[in-house]
């Protein structure tokens, strides 16, 4: 292969080229975190964990919704707050007796974190045909024209999932023999998050000619024995892998009774 000639033919292909506008959405600031969201009590929707459960585990574990609010930082322009509200949903096994059949139990689980991020300034007021606007006019004829906060996670881990208390909600006409604590199931979470502010930007960019695929769409019309014939043997699923002798050994976290 010429190295000489691809560069230049590049090269010429990057002089020809014309740079055209176009609009994105910049990120500003971001930053990523590990959460360890401890003892947060799991509210059951069945109210309350019955007596005769003795041991639960986590069967599953998801973040369905993720509230938002972004407000300026005070006498620090460009840089804003921005407080998060983390719904989980959350499936237990719940067991009677360790080796009994488990039943199943579903609830919730709330947890809020905070972070300062730099999302530059704006005064502007951005309006779509489609009908979507961004900024607002507040009552002094202030611009207020907020960045737009988005947030990535992985499926949390369950690190922890136990029997606790909490107190009981305060319910009106509930009778006064009620126990003031709850049973229910408290956990400990551990959460990946990437936090990101953007902005719409417009930006020159440099433009290639149109192409289309080179690749045909072809379908597959042999038989499946000979497809199967043609993959690969899964040697490593038959080998499973040892520790390496210079990684640390860690200790198994059931073992690890303290503080529970």
């Amino acid at each position: 292969m010429n190295f000489d000639t691809n560069a230049a033919d590049f090269d010429r292909r990057q002089e020809s080229n014309d740079a055209v506008p176009i609009k994105v959405n910049r990120v500003f600031d971001s930053c990523s975190d590990r959460d360890c969201i401890a003892n947060v009590p799991v509210i059951l929707d069945n109210g309350e964990l019955p007596p005769n459960i003795q041991l639960v585990k986590c069967k599953c574990v998801r973040v369905a919704d993720v509230c938002m609010r972004v407000e300026p930082v005070p006498f620090n322009r460009g840089f804003y707050n921005i407080d998060l509200t983390f719904t989980f949903r959350v499936e237990l096994l719940c067991y009677a007796q360790a080796c009994d059949t488990p039943c199943t139990m579903t609830g919730t689980v709330y947890a809020s974190k905070s972070s300062i991020l730099y999302g530059s300034e704006a005064n502007t007021q951005t309006f779509y045909s489609n009908g979507v606007s961004q900024g607002a006019v507040d009552s002094c004829c202030d611009v207020v024209n907020l960045p737009t906060c988005n947030v990535q996670v992985v499926p949390p881990l369950a690190l922890e999932t136990k029997i606790g208390t909490i107190c009981r909600p305060m319910v009106p006409n509930a009778p006064e023999q009620l126990p003031p604590t709850v049973r229910t199931v408290v956990m400990t979470l551990g959460l990946f998050s990437v936090i990101e502010l953007t902005r719409p930007v417009t930006l020159m960019v440099p433009t290639y000619d149109y192409t289309i695929p080179q690749k045909e769409c072809t379908v597959d019309t042999e038989t499946p024995c000979a497809v199967f014939d043609k993959m690969r043997f899964p040697t490593e699923e038959f080998a499973p892998a040892s520790l390496p002798d210079n990684e640390d050994h860690i200790g198994c976290s059931c073992c690890d009774t303290a503080g529970s």
